[in-house]
Formats: structure tokens, C-alpha cells, sequence
């Protein structure tokens, strides 16, 4: 049984690992309400970057740019799988790295070549042990997500879908949905589809040079939108799924005070007990 000095030295180590857990906690929740700003003023321009694109692509043909080819046997994928530079989030990161993991084994049954691009140094680590010949591109996130790191993932991957040399561009990361619940999920990134199926009158202006020109500027920057957006919802995951374990940590570290001070006392009950007991014989002796 330990002595009393070695379960105080306890119950202190626990207590300042405490004020840690805390401490993150404040600045994980400090860092998610930027986060949630952030990804909320980014969205409107997301989806409006959409409906252009779906107003534009009204009675153009469907090889007007070169993003929007859908190839008719898919062989080649490429699988951009985005997670956290940093760890202390629970299982945030394992999460996505388990969901692209099934996502990769299922499509490789069915007869694809899997390539594999991580925006995260989590996902960078998974699949390096286990899909080191699999690995094409590696991108940490260093700091703050910046648009200037989507569009060198939009980049390279549109001119790797352009060149033949993927047949198809899948996004794998964690959707923010509350600040509870953080879930995987994969979205078709190329070839870029729009909802051209809705309503094919006429557009109320005119488009100069050409609708196709337009195209060309927009569907590279819709691409590069698509996955700023998705980096910024995983990176709002991020930082409410640290929130949530450091929270769980210092409730951790409350309980094992409680019940390590409940130790303390008892052993130093004991030993004032037999002190007691001590004394006495001794007086009973004399």
C-alpha cells in the first residue's frame, strides 16, 4: 500500500495535469467559435460559387470544360483524405483514417487503382504504415487553414484528373455537425458536377465572350472552393473534438483526485490509528 508522501505526489502531478486539460480546454473552445465563424462566412460563397456554375452550365455541352468529364470506366482514384496536424482530439483522426480506409479497400474490390493525397500529418502517419506505396501527395496544414493551401491541392489534382491520370477524385474528411458530433464522409470532388438537371430556361443576361470562357475560370476555382471548405469543416471538427476530450480529461482527473484524496485520508487515518494503539500499549506496559 502507498505511504501518504507517495499518494500526495500523486493527487499534485494529477492536479497540474488538471490545470493543463483545462487550460487546452479554454483554448480549444476559443479556436472552435473562430472556426465556426469562419467556415459560416466561407459557406455562402460556396454555395453561391455553385449556383453560378449550375447557371452558367445551362446549354452548354457537357465536355465544356475538361473538370467535367465523367469517364465511362473507372480504373484510377485518387483519394484525398484530410485530418489534423495535432493529436488530443479523442478519436477524431482515427475516425477518418478508418472511414478512407474502408472507403479505399471497397473500391479497390471493386478492380480500381487506389492513390492516396493526405492534407494533415494524422492521416500522413496512418497511411504511411500501412499504404506507403499508395502515398501521392503530402500536405500539413501548419497552422491555420488557409485558402492559399486548398488551391495547391485543387491544383495538382486538377491537372492530374486533366492528364488522364486519375479517372476520378474522391474527398474524405470529417463533416462538422454539432459541437458533439463530428462524422467521415466522402464527397465526389472530379469530375465536377453541377445540378444541371433543375430548371434549363434561358439565362436573363448574356454572357460575353462565352459561356465557356466563364467555365474556364470558374470550375478550377469552384474545385479549389469545394476543398477549402472541407478543410475548414474538418478543421472546425478539430477543434470541438479537442474541446470535448479535454473536457472528458479534466473530468477524468476530478474523479481520480476525489478518489485518491479519499485514499489519502483513510491511510492517514490508519496511520494515526496505530500510533494510537501504539501509546497506549506502551503506557499499559509501563
Amino acid at each position: 500500500m502507498p505511504n501518504l508522501k507517495d499518494i500526495q505526489r500523486r493527487i499534485g502531478t494529477i492536479k497540474k495535469t488538471q490545470q493543463i486539460t483545462r487550460a487546452m480546454r479554454m483554448v480549444a473552445a476559443a479556436k472552435l467559435r473562430r472556426a465556426q465563424e469562419t467556415s459560416g462566412r466561407a459557406r455562402p460563397y460556396a454555395d453561391r460559387m455553385r449556383a453560378t456554375l449550375t447557371e452558367v452550365a445551362q446549354g452548354v455541352s457537357e465536355d465544356s470544360h475538361p473538370l467535367f468529364e465523367v469517364r465511362e470506366n473507372v480504373r484510377k482514384v485518387e483519394a484525398i483524405v484530410i485530418s489534423s496536424d495535432r493529436g488530443l482530439c479523442g478519436g477524431f483522426n482515427s475516425g477518418v483514417a478508418k472511414f478512407a480506409e474502408a472507403f479505399i479497400a471497397r473500391r479497390e474490390a471493386e478492380g480500381c487503382e487506389v492513390t492516396i493525397t493526405t492534407a494533415g500529418r494524422r492521416s500522413q502517419e496512418f497511411f504511411k504504415r500501412r499504404r506507403s506505396g499508395q502515398l501521392r501527395d503530402q500536405y500539413a496544414q501548419q497552422g491555420w487553414v488557409s485558402y492559399a493551401q486548398a488551391a495547391e491541392i485543387g491544383k495538382a489534382a486538377s491537372a492530374r484528373f486533366v492528364a488522364g491520370e486519375v479517372d476520378e477524385v474522391i474527398l474524405v474528411f470529417n463533416e462538422f455537425v454539432s459541437a458533439m458530433t463530428q462524422t467521415p464522409k466522402d464527397v465526389r470532388l472530379l469530375p465536377f458536377s453541377t445540378d444541371t438537371e433543375t430548371d434549363q430556361e434561358s439565362l436573363p443576361y448574356e454572357i460575353e465572350p462565352s459561356p465557356e470562357r466563364l467555365l474556364a475560370v470558374l470550375v478550377p476555382k469552384a474545385v479549389e472552393v469545394e476543398i477549402y471548405q472541407a478543410l475548414l469543416e474538418n478543421q472546425t471538427g478539430e477543434h470541438a473534438a479537442r474541446m470535448a476530450a479535454m473536457e472528458s480529461a479534466t473530468r477524468n482527473t476530478e474523479e481520480l483526485v476525489e478518489t485518491l484524496t479519499l485514499q489519502f485520508n483513510r491511510a492517514r487515518q490508519a496511520a494515526i490509528t496505530r500510533e494510537l494503539v501504539e501509546i497506549v500499549s506502551g503506557a499499559e506496559a509501563l
